[in-house]
């Protein structure tokens, strides 16, 4: 996600569907001004350290097993792991590395996730990731969604045709739903609250497209993004925007038990409302 895109369309969104008063737009621009000051700009592209792990939690290595369980992971900054230190903290390698142990057989990993991504964008990371299809793929989305105005009903649906491909050929599929953006303290209220609206009602449009087609999710608001707002400055980057190795170590242990459950491992998993 961008921080200084999010914090300008939620100010023109909320003008244009809204209905504000010129008082209260101009409020709502003065916060976004100093939301802008605030949120640092990302440098840099995500890390990346696709390869094989084995159970011992060693990897990547570049031998390749015959028995291997693929994963591929696709969608934005987040499931691309911007703002991980090194590659060793980047959510898909916790989540490869524990797969393998909890399976005790290695796991491929190959990373599709672009930054900046929308859900309008999964269409060309599926077709790359179906030239081979992985056995399980985490999917993680719909933040740039908000910052691009899209129709939330508009985005679920687009969410589950591109899921509904990855299942149709033979892939276990699990999304992790969109974050609430109230955990990004630099933007002040009441322009948080616009963006958390907007965010948690994509979250719940995604969960019920999600259940139609029989795909699991996980609610990452209300599993993740508690502990983000409580310890920010534990858990985000130097951009204050997205997280860091220890914030994606989190939402990978949060998501490590529904691929584990989805692939047929022995790790149980109870699913929380989005």
């Amino acid at each position: 996600m961008a921080g200084m895109r999010l914090v300008r369309a939620l100010v023109l969104g909320a003008g244009s569907v809204g209905g504000l008063s010129g008082a209260a737009y101009g409020l709502l621009n003065g916060q976004s001004r100093r939301a802008r000051s605030m949120i640092g700009k990302a440098t840099g592209l995500p890390l990346n350290a696709d390869g094989v792990y084995l159970p011992d939690g060693t990897g990547p290595v570049t031998d390749e097993p015959h028995d291997a369980l693929t994963l591929a992971v696709l969608g934005d900054s987040l499931a691309a792991g911007l703002g991980a230190e090194t590659e060793d903290r980047l959510p898909s390698v916790h989540l490869a590395r524990g797969l393998a142990e909890e399976a005790d057989r290695p796991v491929r990993l190959t990373t599709h996730a672009i930054s900046g991504s929308r859900t309008s964008d999964l269409d060309e990371q599926v077709d790359v990731a179906l030239i081979s299809p992985p056995d399980l793929a985490l999917v993680i989305v719909g933040g740039n969604d908000v910052t691009s105005r899209m129709r939330v009903g508009t985005s679920a649906e687009l969410l589950a045709a591109q899921v509904g491909r990855l299942a149709r050929a033979g892939t276990t599929v699990v999304v992790g739903t969109c974050p609430d953006l109230d955990a990004i303290t630099p933007i002040p209220q009441p322009l948080r609250a616009i963006a958390s609206h907007w965010g948690l009602a994509l979250a719940r449009a995604q969960r019920r497209e999600l259940d139609r087609i029989g795909v699991r999710s996980v609610s990452l608001a209300a599993l993740v993004s508690p502990e983000f707002r409580h310890r920010a400055d534990e858990l985000f980057s130097g951009d204050r925007f997205h997280p860091n190795g220890a914030g994606y170590e989190l939402a990978a242990s949060v998501l490590l038990g529904p691929l584990c459950d989805a692939a047929g491992l022995t790790r149980g998993w109870e699913p929380l409302p989005a």
